[in-house]
């Protein structure tokens, strides 16, 4: 039988808070894949400074997929990939560039069964939808083309064949949008009859919400829809801040739960979209990654840290007893 002096030291070393750093993915945004250059330094960077391990989540051969895969079959690729991630198990943090966000957010409301996400750190995201072609802007060729996607860009064809279409917005054709675009429409719960209680609980469980938008961003139209701002049915103006949106004001997905709970931070950065300095990633984006305040008995009641578990209070008596070897932080399973 233990001394009692023993079974106090480890009932206190239980009610000592730990570090534990959860895990995060990156979800890509359009053209762009996993192995690139920027996508790989943002990751390897943030990973650096939080101390918790990341991993870019590829769908298909990235670029391209990323463009022609309709987006709930990037959903449910992405859903199940999160699923046979054990270092995931025990949660972790999404952070989605521009259209990643669409599958982060896709992950968050849709994934039966998936890990738990704690945050949502989104750039550039465009969760009202957009009302341009991605990557054009005003220029004249971009007027034209956008006048032609108009014409079906809620056709089955379409909403199948291209990716942007299933979050393309435009506000002067609310039924014909409520009606053919497959995605956004449920992603925001606007779908009178279809509404999914689901769905508002899932978001609305979010620890935060970080909405970063980029103050030169000229490929969303409008950028504001990075904070889930966008205009009014009907029109082209005025342009409403999400406060005064529909989704926000009825509540939709748990987006006015999550504000008034102090959860959703709305920044804005100086630069063009998703052109983020290291010191706003630093501000802004890694507080949400590092450690997470949990005791010693509450890690070892997760479901996969009971190794974890034997290895910190191993190396705890270690240290109580003065040994020489040096006690590992704790931090999440490569």
């Amino acid at each position: 039988m233990a001394p009692p002096l023993t079974l106090s030291i480890i009932f206190a070393f239980c009610l000592i808070p730990l570090s534990y750093s959860l895990p995060f993915i990156v979800l890509h945004g359009i053209s762009d894949k996993c192995t690139n250059r920027g996508v790989t330094q943002f990751t390897e960077l943030l990973s650096s400074w939080s101390g918790s391990q990341g991993y870019c989540i590829e769908i298909g051969d990235g670029a391209w997929d990323s463009w022609t895969m309709p987006l709930f079959q990037q959903t449910a690729i992405a859903c199940e990939k999160v699923k046979n991630m054990s270092q995931l198990s025990d949660g972790y943090n999404i952070i989605g560039l521009s259209q990643g966000n669409m599958i982060g957010r896709g992950i968050i409301e849709f994934c039966e069964g998936g890990p738990p996400v704690k945050n949502l750190i989104s750039l550039a995201g465009p969760h009202a939808g957009i009302a341009a072609i991605p990557l054009c802007g005003f220029l004249p060729i971009c007027i034209l083309l956008d006048a032609l996607v108009k014409l079906e860009i809620y056709s089955d064809f379409l909403q199948d064949h291209l990716a942007p279409s299933g979050y393309y917005k435009i506000p002067t054709d609310i039924p014909e949008y409520l009606k053919g675009c497959k995605f956004l429409p449920k992603l925001n719960n606007e779908i009178v009859n279809e509404r999914n209680s689901t769905y508002k609980e899932r978001f609305a469980s979010l620890e935060n919400l970080v909405l970063i938008m980029f103050e030169q961003d000229s490929v969303l139209v409008p950028k504001e829809t990075s904070w889930f701002g966008y205009y009014p049915d009907g029109s082209f103006d005025p342009l409403l801040p999400a406060q005064q949106t529909q989704l926000y004001t009825e509540d939709w997905i748990g987006l006015k739960t999550l504000d008034e709970a102090g959860k959703v931070k709305f920044i804005n950065v100086t630069g063009s979209h998703l052109e983020i300095s290291r010191s706003d990633m630093k501000k802004y984006i890694v507080p949400y990654l590092k450690d997470q305040s949990l005791t010693a008995m509450q890690l070892m009641t997760t479901k996969s840290s009971s190794h974890k578990w034997v290895s910190s209070m191993w190396n705890f008596l270690m240290n109580m007893g003065r040994f020489s070897e040096d006690q590992p932080l704790l931090s999440v399973v490569y």
